[in-house]
This record gives structure tokens, sequence and C-alpha cells, in this order.
């Protein structure tokens, strides 16, 4: 006589989210559009060094990690002659995170003559990116746990009795307004 199968639904957790972002292919603004947002620049221009470890710490990077750059000192803003490789770097990431089109040699450029508009612009590209995502739709749907499905019943060969005093198990089922608990941790 073969064993009766019980079949087990397994829990299933569906999640639905839209996000429609409406968000530009370029940079939102030019790197000399400063009056733009005036509170960025007139922060960049008076306490440069401050104004790029705010930045950077948005950014979700270390706060201090704009001091290491070769254009920044202490007591302000000094140009030392090279290309600051943390500015470099930044731009690149804020370039690449969202997708904005860009070259490596364009960067380099407005990093080195125009570090300070070039920060002011990351932080404008980061305000702006942050603001404009839309969640449309979420929801959440979770099934029961576990489902109940009935065992197969089975005909009885021909030829079997039933054996006197015995009397076969009834079927388990649930009560209507119960859910199958979950199993024991």
């Amino acid at each position: 006589m073969a064993a009766p199968i019980v079949v087990m639904a397994q829990p299933t957790q569906t999640t639905t989210t839209t996000i429609i972002s409406t968000q530009p292919k370029g940079w939102n603004s030019g790197i000399f559009e400063c009056c733009e947002d005036c509170g960025i620049c007139c922060c960049a221009v008076w306490c440069m060094p401050c104004f790029m470890c705010k930045t950077a710490d948005q950014f979700g990077e270390c706060l201090c990690l704009p001091l290491l750059d070769t254009t920044c000192n202490g007591c302000g803003y000094v140009s030392s002659g090279a290309i600051p490789p943390i500015s470099l770097a930044m731009r690149v990431a804020i370039r690449e995170r969202n997708g904005i089109p860009g070259s490596i040699f364009n960067d380099c450029c407005i990093m080195y003559w125009c570090n300070c508009c070039g920060w002011c612009q990351i932080a404008r590209e980061m305000k702006a990116r942050k603001a404009s995502v839309t969640v449309v739709n979420a929801s959440t749907t979770v099934l029961p746990h576990p489902t109940y499905i009935p065992q197969a019943t089975y005909a009885p060969q021909p030829g079997f009795a039933p054996q006197p005093g015995y009397a076969p198990q009834q079927q388990y089922a649930p009560p209507a307004n119960q859910v199958a608990p979950y199993p024991p941790k």
C-alpha cells in the first residue's frame, strides 16, 4: 500500500515598486550657474574646505576625505598646480552614479581650472537628484503560511477487509475560522 502524499505550498511574498524618475541625461545645471542656488555658492566661496567635506559626506564618502586633496589646507583653498585627485574622483563618481555623459578629460579640466564651480555643480546635482525621484506605487502582498492541501484518498484494494475494532482515522481539517499555525521554531 502506497504512503499518502502531503503537498504543502510554500509561502511567497510579492513586492511591487514602481519608481518614475524624470532625471535628465546630463547635468541639471551648468558649471557657472552659481546663482541657481546662492546658498551652495556662498558656502563654497567663504569656506571651501567645509563645503567640500559637507558635500563628500552627503555623497556617502568619508567626511574628511576632501582634506586630503592637494589643493586644500586648513586655512582655505590654495592652488598647488596639480589636478586635485579627490575633487576629480568625486566628480567622476557623481557622473558615473547618475549616468551623466562626459569624459575624464572634461572632468580634469573643470576640476583644475574651476574647482570651486565644479564642487558647486556637484552639490547642486546631488540636491536636484535627491528631490526629483517620485514613488508612484508601492504594495506588498503576503500569502498565509502554510497553505493546507488535503491528502489524497485511496480506494481499498479488492479483497481487503478491515480488522474488527479498527476505525480508520479521520482526515484533519482546520476549523474554518483558523489559519494553520506556523511551525514551531
